[in-house]
């Protein structure tokens, strides 16, 4: 057997490493290389930037260090399914999310990789997918590690990849820089996630995702896969629209939402387990009264084919058996340990 000097094996190792962290590295857009800074100044364009030469080289990360930054993050639109490439925005680490059903709580701006977009004027989302001609955009968004802000009562939302064809979200914190029981009201209609809705092409994959303060929580679309879904605060937790395709859900928790389950067109789905949290006896101010829980299932339509099993906790209280259906009629919701699927009181 020949044996290789210790020296030309680290020579050979060497080369190896140094090639495959070339490699590695040409696929990395970190975002400070392109303009933008932890500061108050507006950093869509430094972003843009960065997403452009992401797009040309084929598809890669756009990497986003620790730190606070304002501004918008713009997927330009991939107008070719020859060109189909994936995106990803990502942070440096798992954010800590900041959400309850009492008390207080200040939001910081260090320790993680924060977006923000201050903007007051309807429009795009702090990070959006943009279409072609209002068709989907071929383009897989990967989003991880991330904390994404607007402000109390947004007049945007916080992630809309309606026109993606697919995407994932994980350890992804949306809010409005507001602890959620002190949200104001929600009245602009926006949403803090919206997923892609191209029919079969459509795919999302939701993965310790938080969502607080915002009019609608998640807006899901067709064939929407989550696991370890918080939404607090929110005029509606998820929104179920039209969808040919079914989605399913995990562990959904939902707290202080005035309505957890929306259901606005035609959608089969399935939540293994819906875990309520509502605001109790003296839980509620003339500031945060609109939390009070409406439904836990607002279906007036009866579009929704569904099963589902929950948990309701109200605050002060404890466990109940409460469950609050409107219309919904083939929604099957049992409580945890329940043999019989509960109907609409």
């Amino acid at each position: 057997m020949t044996c290789i000097p210790s020296l030309a094996v680290f020579l050979v190792l060497s080369a190896i490493f140094s090639f495959s962290t070339a490699l590695g590295s040409s696929s990395v857009f970190n975002v400070l290389d392109y303009g933008a800074k932890t500061s108050s100044s507006d950093n869509t364009p430094a972003f843009s930037a960065c997403l452009a030469a992401l797009v040309a080289a084929g598809g890669g990360r756009m990497y986003i260090p620790s730190g606070f930054y304002q501004g918008r993050i713009i997927i330009p639109p991939i107008d070719s399914i020859d060109r189909f490439l994936t995106v990803e925005i990502t942070g440096d680490v798992e954010p800590t999310p900041r959400f309850g059903t009492v008390g207080s709580m200040a939001f910081g701006t260090n320790g993680t990789s924060i977006v923000k977009s201050t903007a007051n004027t309807s429009g795009l989302s702090v990070i959006s997918a943009t279409s072609v001609h209002g068709d989907f955009s071929a383009v897989y968004v990967v989003i991880t590690n991330l904390d994404v802000r607007t402000y109390d009562n947004p007049v945007i939302g916080g992630i809309d990849l309606l026109h993606a064809q697919q995407c994932k979200l994980q350890n992804v914190f949306v809010n409005t820089d507001v602890y959620d029981v002190q949200a104001s009201r929600p009245t602009f209609g926006t949403a803090g996630v919206v997923t892609p809705a191209i029919n079969n092409a459509a795919l999302t994959i939701l993965r310790n995702v938080v969502v607080t303060g915002y009019h609608t929580g998640i807006v899901a679309n067709e064939h929407t896969d989550g696991d370890s879904i918080s939404l607090c605060g929110n005029l509606n937790g998820i929104s179920f629209s039209a969808a040919n395709h079914a989605s399913r859900f995990g562990r959904v928790g939902a707290y202080r939402n005035a309505v957890h389950i929306n259901v606005t067109g035609r959608h089969g789905f399935s939540i293994q387990q819906l875990a309520i949290e509502n605001a109790g006896p003296g839980q509620t101010t003339p500031q945060n009264k609109w939390q009070a829980l409406q439904y836990d299932i607002n279906d007036p339509h009866d579009y929704g084919v569904a099963d589902l099993t929950y948990w309701v906790v109200e605050g002060n209280v404890g466990p109940v058996s409460n469950f609050i259906k409107n219309g919904g009629k083939s929604i099957q919701a049992r409580r945890i340990g329940a043999v019989q699927s509960c109907q609409a009181p």
